[in-house]
């Protein structure tokens, strides 16, 4: 396990192992099988759901070998000479393969002048090359370079498919990820593939090294690894929303600024709770499609919340009120104001 990077292990080497992108997957595979091969295309998406990735196995499926794949990174090759290079390097023919590839990461760092050496290129490109650019961020794109590719917006995984992958590779490892415990990782790895993974290293790493006879990885473990908000802290400051106790809430979010926790996190395993418990409240039956998410503690806990909440807390207008505090929270130069606000709104209905 020492120095064991998942993202590198578990990267995708073909198409078949690519999760969460199958409205790109099948058109590049067809356009394979059928030799309708554009001369550039452009990956949109975030950090970490694997645009690199998909560029390299598209590559390989191409019969592209090694010796004519070409990987730029444009935050440190982005001048105008760069990219003359490049226009120079595109003219003479693959060493071994039909195509030679450029997968040019990061592509919005380009200089002005740089995009427009690389546009020329993308004019008349010569037969045997093919461009595939990757960003997350497309505004900062040209609209020429952006017409003249064929464009792939990557989408952010989901919670329930970062979970499914989470629990996937930590079998894998000879491990096995406590129910809520994967939906802290995924939470914390942010909709990012290589992310996540990153939060399982750590923690399956430090878990290791532990010695522990126990194979199961619990919810509280993988708060202290990963220095998270406690379980105990969210539930109490929503225990704290039935009792209408203002004091005890904003005890609890003080708590979470003086132990330095990530003030956006904390709002997401809110959130997260707050929702489920206004689902119960309302849908009762998918208490039964919880189960595989949650710990008995933490079912029993919501319905009793619900329970007791005669002032009807759990409501979407308290879920309303929250999202809108975590929407705030990045333009807030006291990171505990747009929830100590939230608070007191809901609580005294204001």
């Amino acid at each position: 396990m020492e120095n064991l990077a998942l993202y590198r292990k578990y990267r995708p080497g073909d198409f078949d192992e690519v999760v969460g992108q199958d409205h790109i997957v099948k058109v590049l595979e067809n356009s394979i099988n059928t030799g309708n091969i554009s001369h550039a295309y452009l990956f949109v998406g975030s950090r970490g759901t694997g645009k690199t990735s998909l560029a390299r196995i598209f590559s390989n499926n191409l019969k592209v070998s090694v010796n004519d794949i070409y990987e730029i990174d444009a935050a440190s090759n982005r001048s105008i000479d760069d990219m003359r290079a490049l226009r120079d390097g595109v003219r003479t023919l693959p060493f071994d393969s039909k195509y030679k590839i450029y997968i040019i990461d990061e592509v919005h760092m380009l200089s002005r002048d740089a995009w427009g050496a690389l546009l020329k290129t993308l004019e008349e490109p010569p037969a045997h090359v093919i461009f595939i650019l990757a960003t997350t961020e497309l505004h900062k794109v040209p609209d020429t370079i952006i017409s003249r590719c064929q464009v792939f917006n990557f989408k952010k995984p989901t919670d329930l498919i970062l979970k499914n992958h989470i629990n996937k590779i930590a079998k894998q490892e000879g491990f096995k990820i406590e129910a809520g415990g994967d939906e802290l990782i995924a939470i914390l790895g942010d909709g990012s593939f290589r992310d996540t993974l990153g939060v399982l290293d750590k923690v399956l790493n430090f878990y290791s090294q532990t010695n522990a006879k126990s194979k199961t990885i619990t919810i509280e473990e993988i708060e202290n690894i990963t220095n998270s908000p406690k379980n105990t802290l969210v539930n109490s400051l929503l225990s704290s929303l039935v009792s209408s106790d203002l004091d005890e809430a904003l005890e609890a979010v003080k708590k979470a600024s003086l132990d330095n926790l990530d003030m956006n996190l904390f709002m997401k395993l809110i959130l997260q709770k707050f929702r489920l418990a206004v689902i119960l409240r309302y849908a009762p039956t998918q208490i039964e499609k919880m189960e595989g998410d949650l710990r008995e503690e933490d079912i029993s806990f919501l319905k009793e919340l619900i329970k007791t909440d005669t002032k009807g807390i759990f409501r979407s207008k308290g879920l309303a009120v929250l999202l809108e505090a975590y929407t705030d929270l990045n333009n807030a130069f006291i990171k505990t104001l747009p929830l100590e606000m939230a608070l007191i709104k809901i609580i005294k209905e204001e």
